[in-house]
């Protein structure tokens, strides 16, 4: 499917170079674009009137073939102040413009995101945006773009997670301290689609799932904008907490290759990354941007000693076949260490391209796209030998560590026609997103085969298709100072499908093995670490959505700015749903502005969450447990739990903020926001204890199920601060952003009939601190650099915000246990407390071609509290917390980096 969008795509720059020509030009207007310390490539620069448009060679060079007449050229790039040129020409002329741009500050900057009307900057919009500029993702010393808008955007969260299956490979980012499925990931404008794989596992966003931002090419992106607000009536469900908007790049002029590599100093995690990107002109007015990027990441292991029994649960005799067997030598891992926890490996691969044809005067057809390819490997939990009822002996003598390997495809088209016809602006779309995920689970055994069993199975896996046709309309009046009419269509079309594993990889083999006092007693049937999706898994459902929108923005004065938003989203599972939007600003001076805001939303539930079912090996304090997640249409959730269909999640969102400029050195922005969402589906807990004839047909020792058992509240504030001034011969630039949340779980725990007094097995005190605790209640991120001459200093502190780990028990004293490290007797609980990680980088540009760039990322090696219970660690396994993590356990890590401009 995927070749014949590449076809249609050749076919198609091929017609426009047929069909456009070369006109013969009469004039030239050229110049140059640079800043105190340069050239500038890659600068945009306008004609006004005509939309001719243009970018700077890697000399900072730009040329416009033009008719006589008088024109306004303007030149700008994000975070620069544009400026704008008067100049006539006559036939023949080649008239020189060059402009010298000053840095300038996000707040200047227009932005798309929050508004259908003409882009305006943060102090004339009704809506808190941050903008990652080109030179912050250029200048970032992180590879992933999760993890660059994690060490960028203070609401926003994203770490490596671990042990937690397919979740090690996609990591759940969120927004304000809520769900990875509250947020609306935009590219281009264009609604992105969501991973298929669903957050089961105990990771933050468990029950969740989100766009998997990495499958994104960094070198293919231009800037991207933040809307900070709930926007479900102007973009649809999913922006509760907010929008992210990636816009992509558009130059032509230059050949940029970026080239790193780093290592973590203990010695592991090597990473390298390299990317191409470049633009060629299609005709005189399109173009076409293509990226090829490559990023490779060894595993980081930060496991502890093991400090369980192997062999045998009696300690002496264990020793003996400890030493005889020599385990520990023989598991692959250094010291006695028998896992691998911290961030699993990967391999990635992307191609992406962004584009527009100029078909008329009035008509512009574009496209974007690209396919991520991702290689993982992970590991689970170690398999001892002394399970026998896991373990074949004959195959695996001493035990194994399995593996789960990953193949993760991301596909994405988009193509559309923009224009005006009548006065009004159109623009009609449409997007295809699919996303797959397999998984191979290696080095294991169906131990209920016996020696029959294979060591590699293929487990199955998921697939997820989402199908959106885009038509917008808009125009604006000369009515008081200005009002904008925008009215629009949006058809959805979702497909959610679970592909079953092997036979080898599910099947009951019906082996056996005899315990410690003589009994015949089963093995545990399916592939170790996960059993593989059985036939009666596999589905293949489909959803449609069709919703219409009506935006109105009003000046009311050169001061005054309300807009009013409704929106009506239909389902075909679960009905309709109507939203709205009310927000105004107003600009008690030139520079500052106060802004306030109130909207209702809701997400609709997820096809994942609705049908997923699969069975799943958890740990629940050391036992491996054969867990059953069943959907909403099996009889065991709504006959035995008596579970109702999923229901839509409903909010309301409250904003008011200001922001300013203090002079053309300093500009500060302030918000409050307060989020109610009633009904929040979550994955529930583990019920097990009075079900035990139920669930033995289907060979499990607990079930789970999704439901709309909570309520919650998330109240919380945003602030940034820029500054920079010229500071000797260079420049110097500073921001400093806070965020601050509270998520608390409102109201009792809702269950069904069937289910009163199990409120604590639902949604025990674990799952409530999950959503209240374990994402930090703040975090702060500031940037000094410096730049004078060739060299740029840059320095990124991110602090940290406490976290914490509930344990499921009720939290009584009864129910606290023997710390082996203190030998009291203590809660499980525990409070990981702030911290501060610093990143620094010199660089040096020694031409206008080639930037040379040593960083460190952790200079000062900080890691996470480590576990202060033993009864936490899982036998020695767990020195940090896999539950809660504010940024993950690499430590630090160096590298050197080569940039190219060609």
């Amino acid at each position: 499917m995927f070749a014949q969008y590449r076809s249609y795509l050749t076919v198609l720059i091929f017609l426009c170079f047929v069909s456009l020509g070369f006109s013969q030009s009469r004039a030239v207007i050229s110049g140059n674009v640079s800043d105190q310390f340069g050239n500038l490539p890659g600068a945009r620069v306008v004609i006004e009137g005509n939309d001719k448009t243009t970018t700077t060679d890697v000399n900072g060079n730009y040329i416009f073939d033009v008719d006589e007449g008088e024109y306004v050229v303007t030149s700008g790039f994000v975070m620069y102040t544009s400026v704008s040129k008067t100049v006539s020409v006559k036939v023949g002329d080649t008239v020189r413009v060059d402009f010298v741009l000053k840095t300038g500050f996000s707040m200047d900057q227009p932005v798309s995101l929050g508004s259908r009307a003409k882009p305006k900057s943060l102090l004339k919009n009704t809506a808190a945006v941050d903008i990652v500029s080109p030179q912050q993702l250029t200048n970032s010393s992180q590879i992933e773009l999760s993890h660059i808008l994690h060490y960028m955007i203070p609401s926003f969260h994203s770490t490596n997670q671990t042990i937690a299956d397919g979740t090690d490979h996609i990591d759940p980012a969120t927004l304000r301290g809520l769900g990875p499925d509250q947020v609306l990931v935009l590219v281009n404008g264009k609604r992105r689609h969501s991973s298929s794989l669903l957050n089961v596992n105990g990771t933050v966003g468990r029950g969740s799932v989100g766009t998997d931002f990495n499958a994104i090419p960094i070198a293919a992106i231009d800037r991207i904008e933040v809307l900070r607000d709930g926007a479900t009536s102007q973009y649809g469900s999913d922006a509760i907490a907010g929008v992210i908007n990636i816009i992509l790049k558009k130059q032509t002029e230059i050949i940029q290759l970026d080239n790193r590599v780093g290592v973590n100093t203990e010695g592991d995690g090597l990473n390298v990354y390299s990317s191409a990107n470049f633009g060629l002109k299609i005709g005189k007015e399109g173009y076409i941007n293509v990226t090829a990027e490559y990023r490779e990441r060894d595993a980081v292991n930060r496991a502890g000693n093991y400090t369980g029994s192997i062999y045998s649960n009696d300690p002496t005799q264990d020793q003996i076949l400890i030493d005889q067997n020599n385990f520990f030598g023989q598991t692959g891992y250094s010291g006695k260490r028998v896992m691998e926890i911290g961030s699993a490996e990967t391999q990635n691969l992307t191609l992406s391209f962004n584009g527009e044809i100029k078909m008329s005067d009035n008509a512009t057809f574009y496209m974007h796209g690209g396919r991520n390819y991702r290689e993982g490997k992970a590991k689970g939990f170690y398999r001892f030998p002394k399970d026998e009822n896991r373990v074949v002996l004959e195959l695996f003598p001493n035990g194994f560590s399995p593996e789960i390997l990953t193949d993760i495809q991301d596909d994405a088209v988009a193509a559309g026609i923009k224009g005006i016809k009548n006065d009004w602006n159109v623009d009609f779309s449409h997007a295809i997103g699919t996303n797959t995920l397999d998984y191979t689970v290696n080095n294991s055994n169906n131990a209920s085969l016996g020696i029959a069993s294979p060591r590699t199975f293929y487990a199955g896996g998921f697939v997820y298709n989402q199908n959106t046709t885009n038509l917008d309309i808009s125009r604006t009046f000369d009515w008081l100072s200005g009002v904008n009419v925008a009215f629009g269509a949006e058809l959805r079309v979702e497909n959610y499908q679970i592909v079953a594993g092997e036979e080898a990889s599910y099947i009951d083999g019906g082996s056996t093995y005899i315990n410690e006092i003589g009994l015949e007693l089963p093995r545990v049937i399916g592939s170790q670490v996960f059993p593989g999706f059985q036939p009666e898994n596999e589905l293949d459902r489909f959803r449609t959505n069709i919703s219409g929108y009506l935006d109105v923005e009003a000046n009311l004065s050169d001061k005054l700015l309300l807009r009013g938003a409704g929106r009506y989203e239909s389902y075909n599972d679960f009905g309709g749903q109507a939203i709205w939007k009310l927000s105004g600003r107003y600009r008690i001076k030139e520079e500052i502005s106060i802004r306030a805001g109130f909207s209702t939303g809701f997400r609709a539930p997820s096809l994942h969450q609705v049908f997923f079912q699969n069975i799943s090996t958890q740990f629940v304090n050391g036992e491996s447990v054969q867990v059953g997640t069943f959907n909403n249409e099996s009889a065991i959730a709504t006959e035995a739990f008596q579970i109702g269909k999923l229901k839509p999640e409903l909010s309301s969102h409250f904003s008011a903020g200001f922001s300013g400029k203090l002079n053309e050195n300093i500009t500060y922005s302030v918000d409050y926001y307060l989020i109610n969402i009633e009904d929040r589906i979550v994955l529930s807990g583990r019920f097990a204890e009075g079900y035990e004839t139920l669930l033995e047909p289907f060979n499990v020792g607990a079930a789970q199920f999704f439901t709309n058992a909570i309520d919650s509240k998330t109240s919380g504030a945003d602030a940034s601060l820029f500054f920079k001034t010229a500071l000797g011969t260079g420049e110097f630039n500073s921001s400093l952003g806070v965020n601050i949340t509270r998520t608390r779980v409102k109201g009792p725990i809702k269950v069904s009939s069937a289910l009163i007094g199990q409120e604590n097995v639902l949604f025990n005190r674990e799952e409530v601190a999950r959503v209240e605790y374990a994402q930090p209640n703040y975090k702060m991120n500031s940037l000094l650099s410096y730049d004078w001459n060739k060299f740029r200093v840059q320095m990124v502190n991110t602090l940290f915000g406490e976290v914490k780990f509930i344990h499921p028990d009720d939290g009584n004293a009864a129910n606290w246990v023997l710390n082996d490290f203190t030998g009291n007797v203590e809660t499980r609980d525990q409070t990981f407390s702030p911290k501060i990680v610093t990143d620094m980088a010199v660089s040096y540009q020694f031409n206008d071609f080639i930037k040379c760039t040593l960083g460190g990322n952790n200079i000062f090696d900080v890691f996470p509290d480590k576990h202060k219970h033993s009864a936490n660690t899982e036998d020695g396994n767990f020195r940090y917390s896999r539950r809660v993590q504010q940024f993950g356990v690499n430590g630090a890590n160096y590298y050197l980096r080569l940039l190219l401009r060609l």
